[in-house]
C-alpha cells in the first residue's frame, strides 16, 4: 500500500512538515535587535510548538480510529513524533535565548541554524514526495539531512573549542555550551527523520 494525495495521513503529514518549515524559517529569519523582542520570538515560536503538537494529537487520534492504514502504524507515528521532536527543539532553544537574553547569535550558532533550516526544507520536500508516492526520489532527501547533522556535529567540536579557548566569563560558557548542544540535538532529531523516510522507503518502495 501507499499514501495516497488526499488519504488523511498523508494531509496530516504534510501539516506538520509545513508547519516545521515555516517554524524553521521564522527562527532562522526573525532579527533579534534587544531583549523585548526575545519574548516576542519566544511566544511566536511556542505558537508553531503548540500547532505541531495539535497536528501529531490528531494523527494519534486517526491512528487509533483507522481500520487500515496506508503505511504501518509505527512508520507514521514515528515519522509524526520525529518531525514534531525537531520542533520541540526549536521551541526549547528559542526560550533559552530568551532565559539567557541573548540577543546576537553568533557564527558557530548561525552555522547550526542555517543546516537545521536546511534540513527542514529537506523534510518538507521528502514528505511531499511519499504524498506522491515517488518513495525512491526521498533517498536523496534524507541523505542530504543527514549531510547536514554531519556538519552540525563539526561545528559543535568547533564551537566547544572556541568557546572554552576564547570565552573568560564561567557563567557564559555555560549558557552558551547548553545552547550549542541544543541546536546540536535538534540536527540529530532532523536525522532521526530521515532515518525513519529510509525506513519506510525500504518496507514500500
Amino acid at each position: 500500500m501507499a499514501l495516497k494525495k488526499n488519504d488523511k495521513f498523508t494531509i496530516l503529514l504534510n501539516n506538520i512538515s509545513t508547519n516545521l518549515k515555516e517554524s524553521a524559517n521564522f527562527f532562522t529569519d526573525y532579527k533579534l535587535k534587544n531583549v523585548s523582542d526575545l519574548k516576542i520570538f519566544s511566544e511566536k515560536m511556542k505558537e508553531y510548538e503548540s500547532t505541531g503538537d495539535s497536528f501529531v494529537h490528531e494523527v494519534i487520534k486517526e491512528l487509533n480510529d483507522a481500520f487500515i492504514t496506508p503505511i504501518e502504524r509505527e512508520d507514521i507515528l514515528h515519522l509524526a513524533m520525529s518531525m514534531d521532536d525537531v520542533l520541540d527543539g526549536l521551541e526549547g532553544c528559542a526560550a533559552l535565548f530568551e532565559m539567557y537574553s541573548i540577543t546576537t547569535a553568533d557564527d558557530f550558532m548561525k552555522g547550526f541554524v542555517d543546516a537545521i533550516q536546511a534540513s527542514a526544507h529537506e523534510i518538507d520536500k521528502a514528505v511531499e514526495l511519499l504524498s506522491n508516492k515517488k518513495l525512491p526520489q526521498i533517498r536523496e532527501h534524507a541523505i542530504k539531512i543527514k549531510d547536514y547533522e554531519s556538519k552540525c556535529d563539526n561545528i559543535l567540536r568547533q564551537s566547544i573549542k572556541h568557546l572554552f579557548t576564547v570565552e573568560k566569563d564561567p557563567i557564559r560558557i555555560i549558557q552558551y555550551k547548553e545552547i550549542y548542544e541544543t541546536l546540536e540535538d535538534i540536527a540529530d532529531s532532523s536525522q532521526e527523520v530521515a532515518n525513519t523516510l529510509e525506513t519506510i522507503i525500504m518496507k514500500n518502495a
